[in-house]
């Protein structure tokens, strides 16, 4: 890497950081609708794939900082992977502690961070020899993979039931584009179906209210009030490891170690599972509250991380949910990333290491400075200047935008079609990852009947 590259580097990192710290702060941003168009979008404009890395650690890092930050103030989750704090958060809130909320989710994260880094790093080498043989059967590790979260699911017979539908429909799609001449025979359409699956659950709901007697049954909310309690001032930039007592700066190392080891399994599900599990002992509600949000948010950053990098490094194929949801773009955003030259390919280890580190620094460096000082302010504005009706029309449009450069017309129709049964399913109790999953298993199933 040149000097030249490196000032990207950093650029990409700053730019991702101060993007992410408003975004994440958001309420109910999902993470894999708000980073995946941008990261495949970034690609397909034929950036830098070390830009395009250093913007998307850095833009993780940032978004799992500073989502929690409206849960400690408003009971708010900022994301997805928040929600399993709120809980918590709102027992220090009751105690008039919201500031202590924030710091300790904050300091959590870094830890998170932290320790997540350099294990992921250890983790990919030792998959590293392995990784030949891994690709050579990636289609049946995808399949095995979709029904492995299938039995994870909340509605686990129907979630099963539904992968050879859920395949025909993405593969019929493909074949109509090929039979259409639409696109080329020796092309595919992914980067659009991936996106109709992710906004999935919005555009359900939206194409709901075009129904008269649906809309006449939904209840009439006025302004909605938002108290937010502003915290202390804190002078110069905590230490997180002086935030955090010596039990929860263990604790939380511990759930970041585990929340890496198990990167392949669902985030949200070992986020609450092990933060239960290593805090449910202590009686103390305030301390019990304040170790179980540290320890949920260093394992939340942890599993994001480990979920990228270990994947990336060693095998280039997204065989995690971080890798198949809001880290798609790094692996495949066709023609420029594909399964087979993507990051993993361009980049060598130490590469993919070191610029991860410098996106992640520089992250760490603004983001925890500017939740500990200007948390409150912050949300604040978010909540009273930052629609989030504007948050998802700016990500819905730019999936309408990249649809039409998959394949033309037609396609954005498609990935309506794409997006209402995915909606459709995940109301019915059926996660991202398994209908993520069925999209890379597809060709390779269907493949089985012919």
């Amino acid at each position: 890497m040149d000097v030249m590259i490196i000032f990207q580097i950093v650029v990409a990192a700053i730019l991702g950081a101060g993007l992410y710290t408003i975004i994440g702060i958001a309420p109910g941003t999902d993470e894999t609708a708000v980073l995946a168009p941008v990261t495949i979008a970034l690609a397909l404009l034929g950036i830098s794939p070390y830009v395009i890395l250093a913007f998307f650690m850095s833009a993780i890092v940032a978004k799992k900082l500073t989502d929690s930050i409206p849960v400690a103030i408003a009971g708010i989750p900022g994301g997805v992977m928040a929600a399993p704090m709120v809980e918590h958060a709102m027992v220090l809130k009751s105690y008039g502690m919201p500031d202590v909320s924030i710091r300790k989710m904050s300091s959590g994260s870094v830890i998170g961070t932290l320790v997540s880094i350099p294990l992921s790093f250890l983790i990919a080498n030792a998959i590293l020899p392995f990784a030949d043989k891994i690709s050579s059967y990636s289609g049946l590790i995808f399949f095995l993979g979709t029904v492995f979260l299938a039995l994870l699911s909340k509605n686990k017979i129907l979630s099963l039931v539904i992968i050879v539908p859920f395949a025909l429909l993405i593969q019929g799609l493909r074949h109509l584009y090929w039979g259409l001449e639409i696109i080329p025979s020796d092309s595919t359409v992914f980067v659009s179906f991936f996106l109709g699956i992710t906004i999935g659950p919005i555009a359900f709901s939206l194409f709901e209210l075009l129904n008269k007697d649906h809309r006449r049954k939904l209840p009439r909310l006025g302004n909605k009030e938002i108290h937010v309690n502003y915290s202390k001032k804190v002078k110069g930039l905590p230490n997180p490891f002086k935030v955090l007592t010596k039990k929860e700066s263990g604790t939380a190392a511990l759930g970041s170690a585990l929340g890496s080891i198990t990167f392949f399994l669902t985030p949200v599900g070992m986020t609450v599972f092990l933060g239960e599990f290593l805090t449910r002992h202590i009686k103390d509600p305030v301390q019990r509250a304040s170790r179980a949000i540290s320890t949920t948010d260093a394992l939340t950053n942890a599993s994001y991380i480990s979920g990228t990098l270990i994947p990336l490094i060693a095998i280039g194929l997204p065989l995690s949910p971080m890798a198949i949801g809001p880290a798609a773009g790094l692996f495949n955003a066709p023609p420029i990333f594909t399964p087979e030259h993507n990051i993993h390919h361009i980049l060598s280890m130490g590469e993919i290491m070191l610029v991860s580190i410098i996106g992640a620094t520089i992250a760490l460096l603004i983001t925890f400075y500017v939740t500990i000082k200007y948390a409150t302010q912050i949300c604040s504005f978010v909540f009273k200047y930052i629609p989030h009706e504007a948050l998802i029309g700016l990500f819905a449009g730019l999936v309408v935008m990249l649809a039409f450069m998959d394949a033309g017309w037609i396609n954005i129709f498609g990935v309506i079609l794409v997006a209402l049964v995915s909606g459709l399913l995940h109301r019915y109790g059926i996660n991202y990852g398994v209908m993520f999953m069925i999209l890379y298993a597809a060709p390779w199933l269907l493949g089985l009947f012919s």
